[in-house]
Order: C-alpha cells, then sequence, then structure tokens
C-alpha cells in the first residue's frame, strides 16, 4: 500500500464527497472536484506519463500553477510509479536547466492552460552511482530540497513508506477526518506531503481560495464552514489585520508553520478570531515531529509536546544529552529520531542511515524542554553569535528589533572581531523611508529590552534582505 492506493480507497468509499474546493470570481459557484472525479483525472494523467514513456523511478519535475492543477498533476505522477520533484514557478532557462542537471530528471511535466506537456530528457545519470538501483529500492516518491537558510540546499528523497508513517504519526496529533475541510494557504511546491497527502489520505475537504488577501479567504472559509488552517505566521498576521465582522466560527485547528510565529500576531489573532495558533515544528528530512496543541494560548512561541511516534532529545556540545528545563541552563541542539524519516540525500547521494546515527536527525537548532515538557527553540546553532564568551542568538535580537514600530524586519549576524571573537550587527528594513527611525534610536530601543553585549554595534539599512527561494531570510 502506499498514499496513491490510500486515495483510492477513499474514492470508493466516498465517491461524492468534496477533495478540492476551488474559489471562483465573486458570483459564480466553487468549482468542487469529488474523490470519484480526482482519482479518475489522476488516472488520466498517469497514464499520459506512461504514454510518454515515463518508467517506474524515474524523476519527473513538475512546472505547475498554485490550485486544482497542481494537486492532479502530483496524483498522477506517483500513480505511474514516478518520483515527483517540484519546481518553483519561476523557474525558467538558465536557472531551470541548472535545476534539471542536478536533480537528473528524467521528464518536465509543466502545465499549459488546462493541460501538460511532457518533455523527455536525454544523457540522464544516475543519484547514486549505482545505476538508480539504491535510488529505486527507496520506492521514491518525492524529493525537495532544503530552504538553504545557513548552507547549499540538499535535496531530500522520501520514499513511499516513509510517508505513510509521516502521515499517521501526524494525524495522531491532528485527528484529519472526511468532516474536515481544510483552508490552504501555502505554495505546493514547497508544502505538500504531510499537508495536501494528509488531508486527502484521510478523507477531507480542500479548501482552495482565488485570493489569499484576508477578505476573500474569509468569505470563503465562512462560505464553507473551514475547520481547519493551515498557514504561515505572515498570513495569520494579515488575517487577524482584517476589520469586517466575519470570524471563523468552525475553525477547531489553527496550525503555525513554515516560520517562527511572533507573539504578537498569536495575541492580535486571538483577540479578533478566538481561536490560539497552534505551532508546528515541520522538517523536511523528519516531518512534523511537534505541535502545541495542549497549551497553545498560554505558550504561544512553544512547539510543544512531541507527538508520541518520535523522540525528541537535546544534545549537549559533548554529544551527551542534557538534563533539566528551562532556557539558561538545559539548552541543547534539538535532535530528532522517528518513523517516516527521509531515505536518502541527493547530491551527493547520502542514504540516511549515514546520517542519523548514532544521534538521530540533527536539526541544527537549539532549543529547551520547560517543566511541563514543552519544546521551545532558541535559535539556530549557525545564527548563535559567541561575543568574548557570552553567547547568544541572532533571533532573540531580531525579536526586539522587530519589536519596534518603524522596522518591518531585521537579520543579525556575528561579525567577526579581533579582540571580542564575534560582535553583532543588524541589518534592518523599515516600515517607511520618511520618519525612520535613526541608528541611535534603534540603539537605544535595544537597551530596553537586551543586555547591552547582545545590541548590534551597528545598525545598516536596506530596502530588503536577501531570502532563499523559499522565501526565508538568508544567512551566512
Amino acid at each position: 500500500m502506499n498514499v496513491i492506493d490510500e486515495i483510492r480507497a477513499r474514492a470508493r468509499t466516498q465517491p461524492e464527497h468534496p477533495a478540492l474546493i476551488c474559489d471562483t470570481p465573486e458570483g459564480a459557484a466553487a468549482q468542487v472536484v469529488t474523490y470519484k472525479q480526482l482519482v479518475e483525472r489522476m488516472g488520466i494523467l498517469a497514464q499520459k506519463l506512461r504514454d510518454a514513456g515515463c518508467q517506474p523511478c524515474q524523476r519527473v519535475g513538475l512546472l505547475a500553477k498554485q490550485g486544482v492543477g497542481f494537486i492532479e498533476a502530483v496524483l498522477g505522477i506517483l500513480a505511474a510509479d514516478l518520483c515527483f520533484v517540484p519546481i518553483s514557478d519561476d523557474y525558467d532557462g538558465a536557472p531551470l536547466e541548472a535545476f534539471r542537471k542536478r536533480t537528473q530528471l528524467h521528464y518536465l511535466m509543466r502545465q499549459v492552460d488546462a493541460d501538460y506537456t511532457v518533455e523527455c530528457y536525454s544523457g540522464v545519470g544516475d543519484v547514486d552511482a549505482n545505476d538508480d538501483h539504491d535510488f529505486c529500492a527507496l520506492q521514491p516518491a518525492y524529493i525537495r530540497f532544503t530552504s538553504g537558510t545557513t548552507n547549499e540546499r540538499k535535496g531530500v528523497i522520501i520514499g513511499h513508506p516513509s510517508i505513510l508513517n509521516r502521515l499517521a504519526n501526524a494525524n495522531q496529533a491532528m485527528q484529519i477526518g472526511p468532516g474536515d475541510r481544510i483552508m490552504w494557504m501555502l505554495p505546493m511546491a514547497h508544502h505538500f506531503v504531510v499537508s495536501i497527502l494528509l488531508y486527502l489520505r484521510y478523507g477531507a475537504s480542500i479548501l482552495l481560495p482565488r485570493s489569499y488577501l484576508a477578505g476573500p479567504v474569509l468569505e470563503f472559509a465562512n462560505s464553507h464552514a473551514a475547520t481547519v488552517f493551515y498557514a504561515s505566521p505572515y498570513h495569520y498576521d494579515m488575517l487577524a489585520r482584517d476589520r469586517s465582522d466575519l470570524g471563523l466560527p468552525d475553525v477547531r485547528l489553527a496550525i503555525s508553520t513554515a516560520s517562527g510565529l511572533n507573539e504578537d500576531i498569536a495575541e492580535r489573532f486571538f483577540a479578533r478570531m478566538g481561536i490560539s495558533l497552534s505551532q508546528a515544528l515541520g522538517v523536511i528530512e523528519m516531518g512534523l515531529p511537534a505541535m502545541n496543541l495542549q497549551r497553545p494560548r498560554e505558550k504561544p512561541l512553544s512547539l510543544g509536546q512531541v507527538l508520541p511516534a518520535y523522540d525528541v532529545w537535546l544534545r549537549a556540545e559533548d554529544g551527551k544529552p542534557v538534563l533539566g528545563d528551562g532556557p539558561e541552563t538545559a539548552t541543547g541542539e534539538v535532535c530528532i529520531r522517528g518513523s517516516g524519516s527521509f531515505d536518502a540525500y541527493m547530491d551527493p547521494w547520502t542514504p540516511a542511515a549515514d546520517v542519523l546515527q548514532p544521534d538521530g536527525f540533527r536539526t541544527g537548532d537549539e532549543g529547551y524542554f520547560d517543566k511541563d515538557g514543552d519544546l521551545f527553540l532558541r535559535g539556530r546553532r549557525k545564527n548563535r553569535i559567541n561575543m568574548a564568551g557570552m553567547k547568544f542568538f541572532a533571533e532573540e535580537v531580531e525579536a526586539v528589533i522587530n519589536a519596534h514600530p518603524g522596522i518591518k524586519e531585521s537579520r543579525v549576524y556575528g561579525k567577526p572581531h579581533v579582540h571580542l571573537g564575534e560582535i553583532p550587527m543588524a541589518e534592518v528594513v523599515a516600515e517607511k523611508t520618511e520618519n525612520a527611525p535613526t541608528a541611535a534610536e534603534l540603539s537605544q530601543f535595544c537597551k530596553q529590552g537586551l543586555a547591552a553585549h547582545k545590541v548590534p554595534f551597528k545598525f545598516d539599512f536596506v530596502e530588503q534582505l536577501v531570502r532563499t527561494s523559499t522565501g526565508k531570510i538568508k544567512r551566512w
């Protein structure tokens, strides 16, 4: 059994149940795709790929628009026993060619209006130095690249058995079922497995808004009684700023992922909607090992309890477990063990077993557990600044800078210093160029919320921060 078999089973037991509900221009009825229709379309696209010459295990890149067509195409690729490789829709020309060579794509499936073209590539090499025998042994379903926030992006290979384990693990906590209608807000090229596939695996309906502005989203959510939101802090911030009288009366769960949740956003969203945001720890290599479902209102910045299928522990510098609780005395690198882990890295080929032993997956994040066993992150290990032996994280400084009403966002980093080791520096983006705060004002503002050694030595104003292809702030 794989996830496609599970979705086919849903189509047999609930053929007329909506799988996808797509919002349309104002005044028109929503486009509904039932489970029966979705599986039929999936089969047609799978046959199209086979007719084009695709063979099991081959890698197929997908260039498609966000929406119904993207989902149908992915399912078609998986139904043809192929490995799905999402491609950002802004890739073309030289970037697309470089990506094709790096992933050794056999085919490219490209959406053209309501149909698809399938392009075959010649001279394709293997990814495992073994004629792809090791690759195929994984039952490969999905290749997703890490964000590249702090280092070069890695190609993460996930096989069908791992996907099923991930979905089961996450749904122990989320309890998604046929009665749920999930509002989808994230880019499908970057989020798909423990989200779209999970919802379809468990028979839910996915709501696809025509616009991600607050008004249309709230209207759509109300007209179809959305029960679950899966979105980023950016989206929740936007919804919290809405001034209409529309609420979200049917929502039972609002998951915040993709980036760290800001306490101010959590508070404003609760004040506006009466719903606590549940932050989740999403790791490409491991799935969703922790979710804040027990105490989201009391601890909005927590990642909550570790899910039953996972073991999360904190690694000290010497490799031993960190004991105790609290950020000051019990912080360590977050390491994860559990079913549903990734199967291999590509470029260079590295089996997961070579990465996961002996510590499990080392995330590179520093975190701690509180007395209730709730997990918190302090920052990336590579974002830790060591000034004369006093260690702190760029993220905690950024949180204070970003709280200034005149600042839109910031990036803090450590600059090498001959005597102090490192000193904190900051790049900042002002909300408005006119009447922007001065560097002296920002320094004084930071001193009110930070120890003196954490205040940046210099504030450089920039028009925008450099970001990765997935939208995260680029770290060096």
